[in-house]
């Protein structure tokens, strides 16, 4: 029998991300936005995709987005270069905007964090970063040794705050341990409705120790916006950045689930995004979402400014979690 259709009804709203209340970080000189955007898959850094870029970028910035996560990798340095060249445009983000970057775990080694900074505060036209991360462990170098590095870059005031990427339980534990002055941030992991496997057994821990977590894909490369709904086949691209989808026969449970989750959604008469966004605040996780073009800049955001209700989103979880038919 088809369920009831719920009324809807029209559900609170957000204000624009920029006038949003941040999050205080611990030891961090500036506090940190609910949103942001993710600049790894904003192109293949031809000439064409880098002005694809760039139309991101000056759509994330008039829409208000203040948080622009980066790395030293993305694009060999092209992400922070173009990145740069926005701040350069727009005195407003370069005064108030709140810029992350990562050094890279094939640079961390004592004598080569405080390089890597040096050249990405250089493609970044910066002398500071609000807070910088190491992208993931590399079970070659102590981490120690980079901490300690990282703690002499936040005394220098090159570094707002210290924040880690992709760490487990143990991991993050050490590195808590090992900083006497600074604190870890930070730790930015893969999480959103569908994939909760690195987020859970760090979250009863960072609550303890304040640590934010940051979700790198939190729509799950498109699924729970409503992609692949109508019996497209996922590409090659995030078949390879979504392995853990496709495990098995895990795929069309998860499309399944997804279609239910956009029923969910249009009952209400909410965006499907935000159902998927909202989840991840309400997990106190702060959302970093990817863009290749503007208009899905808009789009996400517009969708965070819509607020479902704790039913709403509770009821999310258990279609996600395959708990309600």
């Amino acid at each position: 029998m088809t369920p009831p259709r719920r009324a809807a009804r029209k559900p609170p709203s957000v204000p624009p991300p920029g006038d949003e209340p941040s999050i205080p970080l611990p030891s961090g000189t500036k506090a940190h936005p609910p949103i942001g955007l993710g600049l790894w898959a904003l192109g293949r850094w031809t000439r064409p995709d880098e002005e694809r870029t760039r139309a991101v970028l000056e759509t994330a910035v008039a829409e208000g987005l203040r948080w622009f996560d980066t790395a030293e990798v993305y694009g060999n340095g092209r992400s922070e270069r173009l990145l740069g060249e926005a701040l350069e445009r727009s005195p407003t983000l370069a005064r108030e905007g709140f810029i992350a970057t990562k050094v890279s775990w094939e640079h961390l080694r004592a004598h080569q964090v405080g390089a890597a900074l040096t050249q990405s505060l250089e493609r970044l036209g910066r002398t500071s970063v609000d807070l910088y991360l190491v992208h993931a462990p590399d079970p070659k170098t102590p981490l120690r040794e980079t901490l300690a590095a990282l703690e002499e870059l936040w005394k220098s005031g090159r570094v707002g705050a210290i924040g880690v990427s992709n760490f487990s339980l143990e991991e993050l534990s050490e590195a808590v341990d090992l900083l006497p002055e600074a604190k870890i941030a930070v730790n930015q992991v893969r999480f959103n409705l569908f994939d909760r496997g690195d987020a859970e057994p760090i979250r009863a821990f960072c609550r303890e120790h304040r640590i934010l977590i940051e979700a790198y894909t939190p729509l799950a490369r498109g699924l729970l916006q409503g992609r692949f709904l109508d019996g497209r086949k996922a590409p090659p691209e995030v078949r390879r950045f979504a392995q853990r989808f496709f495990d098995g026969d895990r795929w069309p449970d998860y499309v399944a689930r997804a279609r239910k989750l956009k029923d969910l959604a249009d009952r209400a008469g909410v965006p499907m995004t935000s159902l998927a966004l909202h989840w991840l605040r309400s997990q106190g996780a702060a959302p970093v979402f990817g863009a290749s073009r503007p208009e899905q800049v808009a789009e996400n955001l517009a969708a965070w400014r819509v607020r479902p209700d704790a039913a709403l989103l509770t009821e999310a979880d258990a279609i996600a979690r395959g708990e309600r038919a």
